[in-house]
This record gives structure tokens, sequence and C-alpha cells, in this order.
């Protein structure tokens, strides 16, 4: 089942946008459908708008010669067809196989640009889906021959219609007839006020249109409505003129002011002065509107965003060795030059630092597109693991920089993941300890700084200690008990290999998880941090920097290099002699205002030698993420200056501390220092 495409990488392209959000908007609808499969009952106009999803999926993949996301699109669509015609129920297992089906096809369109073939796991999901739309199927005898309805409005009814009119006599909701005329320069508009206000209480079935008396001015509608209001409430729902509503079925009696006869009935009219339409602008003029407002958004490639980021990153540099040359030029007596070059300088930086905000703006999106992939995992493992759990969200308008929301959302999957297997305990345990039956997971973030913190806590087990540090021992952690605190211990939960799971699961236990989650946040200069009570719950915290395009950071030296510090996680600098230095346990550290500031020297830390004798006087950076702090010994301070961070690549990424490289616009290339992981690091070792 291959591909059968033959079109440009620009064309391959724009599919790969359109497609990845129509898979997104499903997968997200899904999401929300799940919460009907309890009841086996759904809003019909979700279930349409994931139909007509598929539909598109299908279309746009034919269109773009895709053969096997159109094949595979094109069965889903026939399950949600059958679905939305009440052919099917919905139950779990049907949305076990939409969710994996989804699943799959996100896999497919973003294997498009690697090459990765799904041939078989393809042929697999259409077979699933297939077996679920026949195993389900039931025959019904159909009542809509008890509601006596017109043959040529039964004739007119699509399948989908006949489908709602059964569901709604089914629910012993009463049947409207409600015949309407409009004129023909606002019947658009009438008739929407007259759906919308029907909808609020209850469903419209169908709209058709039908002959009028006064062809030439006038056009007529014919509306089936379900609802639970009595006649007259659907009076009051609709109050114009030229509408008549007739209750239709078997039991329905007439109106209470209705004549007898079994026709149609008038609702007392007002006048149309007193709800006058709209006036239909020109032509012209809203083909006009209309351009307009379709060219408010445009799509852009990140990778486009980051070329335009490393531009302006350049022109930084350029103006900072303009602004050099002018202090140059009037140090040597240039004055007049010197002051005219100096202005164009600042001018140019004042320029400069509005590009780079608003290009940084662009590239900020908010976590609640986070929030909401990380709900569909949750509804999936839920049921997977048999478990009921609620997924509640705050601070999902806070926003982040859209590659760094990118990189750490496989280590949200596998928080969540673990929170759900490991942390919220069965049904029956959660109800023996007094706790609801249902578990609540809650994912919220919030700004602190220049750092944005994202925080997933649950309320289950939370960790055993004890365990913890029992299974450290075991593996040769530790040597000793004793001295390890209960924060230490928590942190063994981030080492390579360890898992506290007495059994392994498809989820969790093999002890490969938890570092790599630390490791991914720290690659984007994060820290990530486990709070814990056994028997109430546990929270995992994440903290990011907002973004690591351009920074502004402070430059050190240490044994004669320069490196960078992002400065938004410097708090302070201070002087300090070797007088100033206490020793507690073989740490060194600083009292720094009634606090113990532990402290790591930079060079030691990174294994320079030293190729001059320590000086008398030496400086101190402090520095923190979350409520960590840290003191970094140097060497000298060199002022700050706008950097933009190039990624090392992977031959580095063994190398903690680094979070990537700068060049300083002297034809210098600098390190750039991960306060993150030196602080983890720091901690971890003692120093």
């Amino acid at each position: 089942m291959a591909n059968s495409h033959d079109t440009s990488g620009r064309a391959v392209e724009d599919f790969l946008a359109e497609a990845e959000e129509i898979v997104e908007r499903l997968s997200t609808d899904l999401g929300t459908l799940s919460d009907c499969a309890d009841s086996g009952e759904c809003d019909p106009d979700l279930l349409n708008a994931i139909f007509r999803g598929a539909h598109s999926l299908k279309g746009l993949a034919g269109m773009f010669g895709f053969t096997d996301i159109q094949q595979l699109s094109h069965n889903l669509e026939n399950l949600l067809d059958s679905l939305r015609l009440g052919k099917i129920p919905l139950t779990i297992a049907t949305m076990n196989v939409l969710f994996d089906a989804m699943e799959l096809l996100g896999s497919v369109v973003r294997g498009l640009g690697t090459g990765e073939t799904f041939a078989t796991a393809i042929a697999d999901m259409i077979q699933r889906i297939n077996d679920c739309a026949t195993a389900q199927q039931g025959d019904g005898e159909s009542p809509l021959q008890k509601l006596g309805l017109p043959d040529k409005v039964l004739n007119s009814l699509t399948e989908y219609e006949e489908h709602r009119l059964v569901e709604n006599v089914k629910k012993g909701r009463t049947i409207f007839s409600i015949h309407a005329s409009f004129s023909l320069m606002s019947f658009d508009q009438d008739l929407g006020e007259i759906t919308e206000a029907l909808k609020k209480s209850g469903e419209v079935v169908s709209t058709l249109p039908s002959a009028s008396v006064t062809p030439e001015s006038m056009i007529d509608f014919e509306i089936l409505y379900g609802t639970d209001l009595a006649y007259d409430e659907v009076a009051g729902l609709i109050d114009r003129e030229n509408v008549e509503i007739t209750r239709i079925g078997a039991a329905a009696a007439a109106p209470p002011s209705a004549a007898t006869s079994g026709t149609a009935t008038a609702v007392p009219a007002i006048s149309q002065a007193a709800a006058p339409a709209e006036v239909p602008a020109p032509a012209g003029q809203a083909d006009d509107m209309t351009a307009k407002s379709m060219s408010q958004t445009v799509r852009v490639d990140i990778g486009k965003l980051d070329d335009l980021m490393n531009i302006v990153g350049e022109l930084v540099l350029s103006q900072s060795i303009i602004s050099t040359l002018a202090t140059r030029m009037r140090l040597e007596g240039f004055s007049s030059l010197a002051i005219e070059l100096g202005k164009a300088a600042k001018g140019l930086d004042r320029k400069l630092t509005e590009l780079q905000k608003g290009v940084m703006e662009i590239r900020m999106i908010p976590v609640g597109q986070l929030f909401e992939k990380m709900a569909r995992i949750v509804r999936k493992v839920s049921r997977e693991q048999g478990k009921k759990v609620d997924l509640k969200t705050f601070g999902a308008d806070t926003e982040l920089d859209k590659l760094i929301i990118e990189d750490i959302a496989d280590p949200m999957v596998h928080i969540i993941r673990n929170a759900i297997d490991h942390g919220l305990e069965p049904t029956e345990e959660r109800v023996a300890a007094g706790k609801p039956e249902r578990g609540t997971i809650r994912l919220s973030s919030y700004q602190k700084g220049n750092h944005v913190v994202i925080e997933v806590s649950d309320d289950g087990r939370g960790f055993n200690i004890e365990k913890v540090k029992k299974k450290a021992l075991e593996k040769g952690l530790i040597k000793t008990l004793e001295g390890i605190s209960d924060r230490d211990a928590l942190d063994f939960i981030f080492l390579p290999g360890f898992s506290t799971a007495d059994a392994v699961s498809e989820l969790s236990g093999r002890g490969v998880g938890m570092d790599v989650v630390k490791n991914n946040i720290a690659a984007v200069s994060g820290m990530v941090d486990i709070e814990s009570t056994f028997g109430k719950g546990s929270k995992v915290i994440i903290t990011l920097p907002i973004t690591l395009a351009i920074i502004k950071a402070l430059l050190v030296s240490t044994a004669g290099r320069t490196y960078a510090i992002p400065i938004t996680s410097v708090l302070e600098t201070i002087i300090v002699t070797e007088n100033d230095i206490d020793t507690v346990e073989r740490k060194e550290v600083y009292q720094l205002r009634e606090t113990t500031l532990p402290l790591v020297r930079l060079e030691r830390f990174f294994g320079i030698p030293r190729t001059k004798p320590d000086s008398a006087e030496f400086y101190v950076v402090v520095v923190g993420v979350a409520e960590k702090r840290l003191g970094v010994i140097v060497d000298d301070l060199m002022g700050q200056q706008d950097i933009v961070i190039k990624a090392l690549g992977d031959m580095f990424k063994g190398y903690r501390g680094i979070t990537g490289a700068a060049d300083l616009g002297d034809q210098r290339t600098i390190l750039v220092l991960d306060v993150g992981g030196i602080i983890g690091e720091a901690f971890r070792s003692g120093g």
C-alpha cells in the first residue's frame, strides 16, 4: 500500500501543513467525543464535524496522491458515518479504534518527511475499523412511519436526517413542522435567526425549501424540529409573522389555539419592523471584506522564523561592532564623526530591539496547545489502564517558545503516563483509602520572572520514600541510608535504570524514562523537580526559559576562557576572598545574608587547568532556577551582551553544563552555560 504521489517539495510542505492541522483538530474533537462514550450519546454536530474532517483529509490526500492516507481516511470516514447514522453505538471499544486510527494517521502524515512506511500498520488498522463497523450493527424497525409525515417530506430527507428524526422520536420528543416564508432579499439572515433560536431548546432535524404562493418575492422553508417544549413555548421562540407551526405524529394533539381541522396554525405575529434584517452589502463590497478577512493570518514554517531570528542575531552583533567603533573613534579624536555614528548606532539599537521583540512574539504560542495533546493522552491511557481520571488545566494561556513546547512534549507524555500508571490507584484501592473513585491530574502553568513553570500533579499514592532508598541501596547507588534526606532520595528517580515498579508494564517499570525526561528538559535549559507525599500524591515541577532564541547574557572569564551565562538566571554578583569561603562536609559554601550558598568553581567543574595562581579576590555569580541557588566562582566579569545561541550538535550532547555556543562578533566563539544543568550536577555530586 505504497504512496503513488509525484509532487514537488513545496506541494508536500503545503499538504503536510494542512493535513497536520486537520489531524490535530480531529484528535481534539475525538477527545471531546470520548467523554460521551460512557452514556452512549453525543452531540450530533460534533460527530458531523469529525466526519467532515475525515472526509476533508481523504480528499486532500487523494488530490496530492497519498493513497495510503486516502484509504485509511476513507475507512475511518465510513466508521464515523455509521456512528452518526446510528448504525452502531458509541462504545469504549469504538472510541479505542477511533483513537488508534487517529494516532496512526498522525504518524503517517509526520512520516512523509522521513520516508517511513506504515503499509502493514495501515492494513491492520483498516481491518480493525471494518470489524468494528460490522460487529456492532443492529437491525431495528424505524418508527418514522408512525409520524405520519407526507411522502414528499420523507422522500426529501437524507439518511442522516432520517436517523436524527428517529433519535428524537426515541427520546420522546415532540416533532414540529414549522413552515416559514421569507423575503428573497433577506431569507438567509431570517432563516439563520430562526434556526439559532430553535437550536437552543431542541434539534433542527432538516430544513427543506418549498414552493411559495408568491414566488416572485418570497421563498418558503419547511423545518422539522424535535424538542421537549410545548407548542406555546416553541411559538414564543420564533415570535414573528409568516410562520406556521404544526405538531405532527400519531400522538400529537392540536395546540391550544389550533382549529380542530388539523390544518397548520399560524403563530401570533409581530411587526417585521421590530426585528429588522440587516441590509445586504453590495456584491463588490462584500467581496472586498471577505478578501481582507482571509488575509489576517498566515501560516509560516518555524524554520523560516529560525532563519529570521538568526539574521536578527547577526544584526545585533553588527550593531555592537558599530557601537564599539563609534566609542573608539570618539576616544581617538574623531569627535564629530564619532558623535554622529554613535547616534546612528543608538537608533539602530532601538529598532533592532523592537524587531527582536516582534520576532520573538511570533514564535510564542500558548501552552494550552500542549495541554490539549496531554488531554488526549490522559483519555487514552486511562481507558487502557481501566482507571477513571479527570484532567484539570490551569494557566493554558501562558506563552512559551514553540520549539521549547515541541521539545518538552515527549517528556510531558512520559510524566503523564507515569502519573496514571504509578501514581493513581485502581478504583477499589482509592475507595478503600477514602478517596474519590475518580483520580485527578492537574496541569498548570504560570510565569515566574523570566521562566515558565509547568506543574503536573496527581492525587494518587505518591512515592514511598523508604522504598526508593532501599532500591537505591540494592542498586549500589548509595552505600548507606544514613544522611540520605527525602529530597536526595527523590533525585534517584532521575538516574538511568532506576525504577520502583515491582512489575514491568507496557507503560513503565523498565527504568527507562525519567532520566531521558530530565535530559530532554535540560537540553532546553530547563530543570525538573519532584515533590511527593506518600498516600496523597506527587507533583512534577518543570522550570523552563521563555525562549532560547536571542538572549541577554553575562560574559565571565575563568582560567583564561570566556563563557556566557543567560542573564535570566543571574540573581546577583558579589566579590569575595578565600577567607570568606567556608567548608561544610567538604563542600565550599558562602554565608549570604543569613543563608548558606553552595559554591562551585567553574574551572573545576569543567576540569580546566589553571595557568596562573588564584587571585586574592574573585567574583561569585549567584544563579538560580526554580527554588535552587548556586554561586559560580569566576575570575572576572566582562559585561552584558545580546547573544544568539547556536546548537552544538549531537557530538556534545553528553556534556553537562553547556547549552550551546555564541558568536561575540569579534571573531570569538564562546560557550553558553546551562545553569540548570550545572545546578543539578553540582547538587548531585556535592559541589
